[in-house]
């Protein structure tokens, strides 16, 4: 029972994510930046392309299928 509880707000938790990289990606690129920023000089000078953003929200819209895909499957197999 504990297992499913971890594997549910394990899945909650990517789905959360997944909005947040999905609709503001920039939130994504600050967080990388500075984890980046701690091993590298200059990295707060990094510009993110379009084309990156793009692929940060594909990223985001990938994230919230599979978890959610994952939830409601677990709500199924409860029943």
């Amino acid at each position: 029972m504990h297992s499913q509880k971890s594997r549910t707000f394990g899945a909650a938790f990517v789905l959360l994510q997944g909005l947040v990289t999905a609709l503001l990606p920039q939130i994504s690129v600050k967080m990388i930046k500075n984890m980046i920023g701690k091993n590298f000089d200059n990295a707060s000078q990094l510009e993110a392309k379009p084309a990156y953003l793009r692929q940060l929200r594909a990223l985001g819209v990938g994230m919230v299928a599979a978890a959610g895909t994952d939830l409601l499957l677990q709500s199924r197999d409860q029943n």
